[in-house]
């Protein structure tokens, strides 16, 4: 499927090996807290997103813009740069307003870049985003993903170790706190350390941690208890009240899924299955109150459908109580990004 020649996706014919699953409690209402609009390499714009959530059968009420690096401006400052990103989320929702497209409300909270260790021109950028955002701006992430093996690293991590620890990123985070902003903590699991650490230093700080804090299985780390690692600072991460997690985008992390030697995308039961050890623990170690359940799409479009991570997760949760469903699927994300206000 094309919109004016562009590409829904590079993988579209190989997706289309795994037929649609049809939606488990599909009246459940979800706020999806983790979505990329953007145009790299194929388009995934508002057009395309509403297509999969038509396609899913589920009851997606809103979704959250994840920063991506998309649409920065071409001129002006450098630290306002990002800004264009904002700019470009809310002229989605306003297509998304229009209802042509789509029902669910489309950028209903945004998340952006701010480099948090620039002073007063932190400061800039963030009032710069908040102007932009039309209301709709709710936080910040800023990636300190790194690790020696270049081959876990890739190509959009951090330059250095330690970035969460240094005075410059707290006096950033304390500004962004004062804000009612939050901050979205994209790291690796062996620096979990370092947004407990955080997290303590800062108890004001609204702090959610993404994709469950990235527990790496390839590479180096094949054949290391990465799961009792991980656990382990997991459970000294939760007793920071002022931490949430966002469960999912495992797909590059657990296995290093490559759908170059993938026979077909992954079941609902597969994924069910790959991602459970590392989805639980968050709800019994952090509560249903400080989890949400997250799509990382397109990115884990990669591996599988819509619609079938979505049935992943109402596996994993099955034995769930209905109030804390309503909590892992909606309430907690709109609590965190403040999407009633």
């Amino acid at each position: 499927m094309t919109i004016t020649g562009i590409p829904r996706r590079a993988n579209e014919d190989w997706l289309s090996l795994m037929p649609p699953e049809a939606p488990l409690e599909p009246a459940l209402p979800i706020v999806d807290p983790h979505v990329h609009l953007r145009d790299k390499g194929f388009r995934y714009f508002i057009e395309e997103y509403a297509r999969d959530i038509a396609e899913s059968g589920h009851n997606i009420e809103a979704m959250v813009y994840a920063e991506g690096h998309a649409m920065y401006r071409r001129d002006g400052p450098e630290h306002l740069k990002c800004v264009g990103e904002t700019e470009f989320a809310v002229g989605q929702a306003a297509m998304g307003a229009s209802g042509k497209y789509t029902s669910t409300r489309v950028a209903a909270g945004i998340v952006g870049f701010a480099d948090l260790t620039l002073g007063e021109r932190t400061r800039e950028t963030l009032e710069a985003h908040v102007r932009a955002g039309h209301g709709r701006f709710s936080g910040v992430r800023q990636r300190a993903k790194w690790d020696p093996d270049p081959a876990v690293r890739g190509p959009i991590s951090a330059d250095a170790p330690g970035l969460y620890l240094t005075p410059e990123f707290g006096k950033g985070l304390d500004v962004l706190t004062a804000m009612e902003l939050s901050f979205d903590a994209s790291i690796f699991h062996p620096q979990l350390a370092d947004v407990t650490a955080l997290a303590r230093s800062h108890p004001d700080a609204n702090i959610v941690l993404i994709h469950s804090g990235s527990p790496v299985t390839h590479s180096s780390y094949a054949g290391r208890p990465v799961h009792a690692d991980w656990l382990a600072g997991m459970r000294e991460l939760a007793t920071c009240p002022n931490v949430s997690v966002k469960m999912g985008g495992l797909l590059a992390c657990v296995g290093d899924f490559d759908p170059k030697t993938a026979q077909r995308p992954s079941s609902s039961e597969e994924l069910a299955m790959t991602w459970r050890p590392y989805i639980e623990p968050c709800i019994e170690l952090f509560g249903a109150e400080r989890c949400m359940a997250s799509s990382n799409f397109p990115v884990d479009a990669a591996g599988m459908r819509y619609g079938t991570l979505w049935n992943a997760f109402k596996r994993i949760t099955s034995g769930c109580t209905a109030d804390e469903k309503q909590q892992i699927y909606a309430a907690t994300a709109k609590r965190v990004y403040r999407l009633e206000r």
